[in-house]
């Protein structure tokens, strides 16, 4: 079960947290050495913004469900693997914003990726438990596989590059499967986002010029490669057919431009936090979509 987009808006809000100082500029501006108060602050708020999400999850979202033994259940071939795409987005998010805040803090690049990064893979292991005794769901280790995915891109890319160059970005264009389903799709929109894998995208986006450092490339210009899926009323095929319903479900691949907002030039330390937080959206582009019935052109994804 994904509930990524919340989970990452949590932790974002860490971030936002003191925008409305008087010292914005020095406030947002990462400190050069350890800075023992910024530290304990992010670690304070993090840990108690993680407990309060844990807490309302298992207060008022299991509450709607009856509580069973600890289970785990196989769901790795449901919704196109949407969902557990959807789980490497969520950790690399999340590990990323962890990262970045101890980085702020002045923590070492070590103890960032030993405790920031991970932030995560931590946080959603804690919801895998949760689900494990809800008869609704179940424990997944295809969950857990995704979030560590997510997780190792986003250290790994560190240790060989020092940097990013390929983020885990997120689309959404409304579907109109939600109107045929939003009990499971979604009935508002803000549902829908979270909800309905139809109109879901995740991509790799890639930025060129860390590729090509030599190169003339702007540094802000990606190029993105994305995947999504269509016709999905539920978790497995089969169940559709039991709807009756004549959608076919199939994969999509895209490839289009993105833009790299870290990488914009600004001497402002609050747009710089606020690029930061944003570049986990895909900036709309033309895009080429591949599926099993041919090639289809978007004018903006």
């Amino acid at each position: 079960m994904l509930r990524g987009g919340g989970y990452i808006a949590i932790f974002c809000c860490i971030s936002v947290f003191g925008f409305s100082q008087s010292t914005l500029q020095d406030f947002l501006t990462p400190s050069d050495s350890l800075n023992i108060s910024r530290r304990n602050t992010v670690v304070i708020s993090e840990v108690a913004l993680a407990s309060a999400a844990l807490i309302g999850l298992n207060e008022l979202w299991y509450a709607d469900f009856e509580r069973s033994k600890f289970q785990t259940i196989n769901d790795n071939a449901e919704w196109l693997q949407m969902d557990k795409v959807g789980h490497v987005f969520s950790a690399y998010q999340i590990g990323r914003q962890g990262a970045n805040l101890l980085h702020w803090s002045g923590v070492s690049k070590k103890d960032q990726l030993l405790y920031g990064a991970t932030l995560g893979f931590g946080f959603l292991t804690a919801v895998e438990v949760l689900d494990g005794y809800s008869s609704e769901w179940g424990f997944s280790w295809g969950d857990i596989g995704a979030n560590a995915l997510g997780t190792g891109l986003y250290i790994s890319q560190e240790l060989f590059w020092d940097e990013q160059r390929i983020d885990v970005k997120f689309s959404f264009m409304p579907t109109k499967y939600a109107d045929l389903r939003p009990d499971k799709l979604g009935a508002s929109f803000l549902e829908q986002v979270l909800k309905d894998y139809n109109g879901q995208t995740y991509w790799l986006s890639c930025n060129a010029h860390a590729f090509f450092k030599d190169s003339k490339i702007p540094r802000w210009l990606n190029i993105a490669f994305g995947y999504g899926g269509e016709g999905m009323l539920s978790g497995i095929e089969v169940a559709d057919n039991q709807l009756l319903t004549k959608n076919q479900r199939y994969r999509q691949y895209f490839i289009s431009l993105d833009v790299n907002l870290t990488k914009i030039r600004t001497n402002s330390a609050l747009l710089k936090s606020i690029f930061n937080i944003f570049n986990m959206i895909k900036v709309p582009f033309p895009s080429l979509e591949i599926n099993k019935n041919g090639a289809v052109f978007h004018l903006l994804r």
